[in-house]
């Protein structure tokens, strides 16, 4: 795990080259070129209306020389981070994530949070293939479900059933650009990125849900 590298409050995944990353992240969505995704943490009291969050992030970023990078926002202690790594035939993934579950919801659905408690899951895929643009497009909706079914594992109950995700989730897949045009559940590709993003994010929920203690009830 010698590519993460932890600097509150920065927490940064070296992609080891250039490699194409689909995104949608608050600094450099989209389908981009980058060689690192960093995590910028941010203090709930910090995230008031009137913050310019994108702004704000760009003038941290380039403070930090690191305005190439892809960058997610949380509120979430980058310390809690979580690693997993999985492998399918000759495909290797490794998923990073932040989580928290503050602002849970479950989707169709819109819950207001309670209070000014955010929270987040941020995920950054890397994947050793080479992709076209519409193999990544697949590899991140595997990675999007593996994101929900661990939230779901996790059986956090809101009024209108059990959490998803949170409304301020994000996601952030790497690979390096090629010919394979499949990366669906079938394949290597899929069960591999699948396992990696759905064991990262059920430890780093299991994380956050022992911090609150043993019940957490959003019903009411």
């Amino acid at each position: 795990m010698n590519n993460v590298s932890l600097h509150r409050p920065w927490l940064e995944f070296d992609l080891g080259q250039e490699m194409q990353v689909l995104s949608w992240a608050v600094h450099r969505p989209g389908f981009v070129t980058a060689n690192r995704i960093v995590w910028r943490e941010i203090r709930d009291a910090d995230l008031t209306k009137d913050l310019d969050a994108h702004e704000w992030l760009r003038a941290e970023l380039a403070a930090r020389n690191a305005e190439d990078a892809v960058a997610f926002l949380t509120s979430r202690d980058v310390r809690s981070f979580t690693h997993a790594v999985a492998t399918a035939g000759a495909t290797e993934a490794q998923a990073v994530a932040t989580v928290g579950l503050g602002n849970a919801e479950r989707v169709g659905h819109r819950t207001a949070p309670e209070g000014e408690q955010w929270g987040t899951i941020n995920i950054a895929l890397r994947l050793n293939r080479r992709l076209t643009d519409v193999a990544l497009i697949e590899a991140m909706s595997i990675a999007v479900q593996a994101r929900t079914a661990a939230v779901m594992d996790l059986d956090l109950p809101l009024a209108p059933g059990r959490a998803t995700g949170t409304g301020t989730d994000c996601l952030a897949v790497a690979a390096l650009p090629g010919q394979t045009r499949y990366a669906g559940l079938h394949t290597d590709i899929g069960e591999a990125a699948g396992r990696a993003v759905y064991f990262a994010v059920l430890d780093g929920a299991r994380q956050w849900l022992a911090t609150r203690g043993e019940v957490f009830d959003a019903t009411s």
